[in-house]
Parts: structure tokens; sequence; C-alpha cells
């Protein structure tokens, strides 16, 4: 079964859709509520999701994030002012996520959290939601 992201709703292999959310820590409460939201299709064994919020303490936490980022087939950008100004978020993680989405590795979806001026950021070429450009907290 195809969605309209243009991929199988399984990976080519049969697994999950392993899903990866970049966000700035001011946005926890919403990437929280997108979690809530994604969790029937977790439970259908559809998608897994990671995020930074499930680094146990001690652990390499650029490397484990690093990995995540590395073998996610969708990444999930949570588009707000605070996500631009983070430069981790910016120039660490986005240029990575960038990367693997040209070569075909994943596949990057904005999501515009708050009012944000992206035109001329990176992935402002990529279609985002809500498709009718107005942010989810409006």
């Amino acid at each position: 079964m195809t969605g309209t992201l243009g991929m199988s709703l399984k990976s080519s292999l049969g697994a999950a859709l392993k899903i990866f959310f970049s966000y700035a820590r001011e946005d926890k409460d919403l990437r929280d509520t997108l979690a809530k939201q994604l969790s029937g299709l977790q439970r259908q064994g559809i998608i897994t999701s990671w995020y930074d919020g499930e680094i146990s303490p001690g652990v390499d936490w650029q490397a484990l994030i690093e990995k995540y980022l590395q073998h996610s087939d969708i990444i999930l950008l949570l588009v707000s002012p605070d996500f631009v100004a983070s430069d981790y978020c910016y120039s660490v993680v986005m240029k990575r996520a960038i990367s693997r989405h040209e070569n075909g590795e994943a596949r990057i979806i904005p999501i515009l959290l708050r009012p944000t001026d992206f035109k001329d950021l990176p992935f402002a070429k990529l279609q985002y939601l809500p498709v009718n450009g107005r942010a989810v907290t409006l």
C-alpha cells in the first residue's frame, strides 16, 4: 500500500518505517502531541519513532543522535523560530538530514509548528505540512 508520500507504509524489507524527530527543546510539548497522534501507527507496527528524550544519562548523546539520524527512513523537521535559531538543529541535524534526503536515503518532512520565516532556508523547497502554510499552533 502506498501513501501520499510516495513510499510504501512499510520499508522495502517489511520492517516498520523509522521516524526521527528533529526539534528545538522549546517545542517539546508540540513534539509530544505529534507523537501521540502517531501512536496508532506505532501500535500497528507501521512506524517506530525516536527523539533525543530517549537518551539515557551517561550515553554519548551526539553519537546516538547520529546513529538514529543515519538509520531513519523519515526525518521530521519540526520548524519554529527556535528550531531555526538552534545551532545544533540547524547546522548539524538539518544539514545531515538534507544530505540523506538528497541522496535518496531518507525523506524529510518539514512541519511548520509556529510561524517562521523559512523561505530562503535549505528545506524551503520541500513540501511541508500543513499544506495550507498555516502553522499548526494557529
